[in-house]
């Protein structure tokens, strides 16, 4: 498998090659859309599905849960934790456009485990400001499933809590395993 992490990086700053990685990204998105023709689709997933998961880039979601484009809603943000604004997005996939589960997808060497709230502590002492969020980290990533299962579920918003499971993803082997609710 090829990707990107194995292209050289230009002395840890930006620019890769010939201008930045924005503009690398902007190239291969032209060279797509001289390709791209249109699917005919409109938003609501083909699954009925919502995937919620950390941004970690070694999650291929798609690839790792054989889905397609326009197979589920994609809900991605550090951690995978559900926040007001996850609960917000899958109020809005279900609400408005049709989801009915949710799958949270967390994963084993994430780099929440390694921080505290002391982060934002370390933020405001650097810029003068504390962040209004809560860096949401954790030191049991099943726990942390749980805790996560239990906000959709308990949500008001939310109009389908009865199919809302979770998975630790194994980022050594790509397998997921199930997290046990109780």
């Amino acid at each position: 498998m090829t990707t990107s992490a194995s292209v050289p990086a230009d002395s840890g700053n930006t620019t890769v090659a010939q201008g930045t990685v924005t503009d690398r990204l902007v190239e291969a998105n032209e060279q797509y859309a001289a390709a791209f023709t249109d699917p005919g689709m409109d938003a609501r997933p083909v699954l009925n599905v919502a995937v919620v998961a950390c941004m970690d880039a070694r999650l291929d979601l798609h690839a790792a849960l054989g889905l397609s484009l326009g197979d589920c809603h994609t809900i991605r943000n550090a951690g995978g934790v559900v926040t007001d604004d996850v609960i917000r997005s899958l109020t809005i996939s279900q609400r408005a456009l049709g989801t009915r589960s949710v799958v949270l997808i967390h994963h084993s060497n994430c780099g929440l485990e390694s921080l505290t709230e002391e982060f934002r502590h370390d933020l405001e002492m650097e810029v003068g400001q504390r962040p209004a969020w809560a860096v949401e980290a954790f030191r049991d990533v099943d726990q942390d499933v749980r805790q996560s299962m239990q906000r959709v579920r308990t949500s008001p918003f939310l109009l389908h809590t009865d199919d809302v499971r979770g998975f630790v993803f194994d980022v050594k082997t790509g397998l997921l395993r199930e997290v046990d609710p109780a």
